[in-house]
């Protein structure tokens, strides 16, 4: 059974940075398309950043392009969330998210996509 298990969130000010990551075990990570969604009160979970197994493609929210990158290390079984310049309204529970189907070439940024997910951890960005 894929374990997700997300770390790093936490309490930064407007303009800060915070880095995710995402270790993933019982399965087979290197294969499988990793991505992060965000859910903030009262809002559905949206999508905010995928990258294929072998990290040859990446996808993007517009509302994080330029600020958010996306990044594995196969070897540590890990995935990050590099933020930076964050803002109030990036404020949410994030989660880590792998999609089942190995080896795929495409990123879908639906939540229907993806298969196992972590159990979240929450970013606050005061303003």
């Amino acid at each position: 059974q894929v374990q997700l298990v997300e770390s790093g969130g936490g309490l930064v000010q407007a303009g800060g940075s915070l880095r995710l990551s995402c270790a993933a075990s019982g399965g087979t990570f290197s294969r499988n398309t990793m991505g992060w969604f965000r859910q903030a009160p009262g809002k559905e979970r949206e999508f905010v950043a995928a990258i294929t197994w072998s990290a040859g493609t990446t996808d993007y929210a517009d509302s994080v392009k330029g600020r958010f990158t996306i990044s594995r290390d196969n070897a540590k079984n890990t995935v990050y969330l590099q933020m930076n310049s964050l803002k109030p309204e990036d404020t949410a529970v994030y989660y880590c998210a792998a999609d089942a189907r190995p080896f795929s070439t495409r990123i879908y940024s639906t939540v229907y996509a993806f298969d196992y997910w972590g159990q979240g951890t929450q970013v606050t960005v005061s303003s």
